[in-house]
């Protein structure tokens, strides 16, 4: 089974059958990894549905492969693409890139002009990120605004990074340093 094997679209109506699983998968594989991975509860996944803010992958039989949501910061100057989470069945087929490839054209088509950020402690989204222009920064680079460091509250890191003043913590900050307009994504 490859990526193209797969559905990725803007999640809407019918897709918040899958948010449950989305949010226990999510628990699972932050308690499972023993890293930084924020739970959000189904009703918040449902939310992002609703606003046009998440992607979703699913099989061509309607099995849930993945999921990502964004959100914006200091009024439309960032974007965050976060939450990205694929089924354990569905892993190392190239879902997630797939889901990140989606998620970013969706931000960049709501937002041209945003700075789109992701922050991440996964070995593997982060070469993922670097392939398709990401770039390793600073906390500062990111948006400051303290309603996204709450959404850290259920991270298992919380309590370095407020140690930090949200400066730094486990996770890694990226920033996505390519061009400004439209761009078709390509892993090299």
């Amino acid at each position: 089974m490859g990526p193209e094997e797969f559905i990725f679209r803007i999640a809407g109506k019918a897709d918040e059958r899958y948010a449950r699983e989305i949010a226990e998968e999510t628990e699972r594989s932050a308690t499972q990894r023993g890293t930084g991975i924020s739970k959000r509860p189904a009703e918040s996944i449902i939310q992002k549905m609703r606003e046009g803010k998440a992607v979703v992958a699913v099989t061509n039989d309607g099995q849930w492969a993945g999921f990502s949501y964004m959100e914006v910061w200091n009024k439309g100057e960032f974007v965050s693409n976060s939450g990205l989470i694929v089924s354990p069945a569905f892993r190392s087929l190239g879902v997630a890139t797939g889901i990140k490839k989606e998620i970013f054209r969706l931000s960049r088509n709501r937002y041209p002009n945003a700075k789109i950020f992701s922050i991440t402690t996964a070995l593997a989204i982060l070469k993922m990120n670097a392939r398709l222009g990401f770039q390793t920064v600073t906390f500062n680079e990111i948006t400051q605004e303290p309603l996204f460091w709450e959404g850290c509250k259920s991270c298992v890191n919380y309590d370095i990074l407020r140690s930090k003043q949200c400066k730094n913590c486990l996770c890694t900050a990226m920033l996505y340093t390519g061009p400004v307009k439209k761009r078709r994504l390509e892993i090299p």
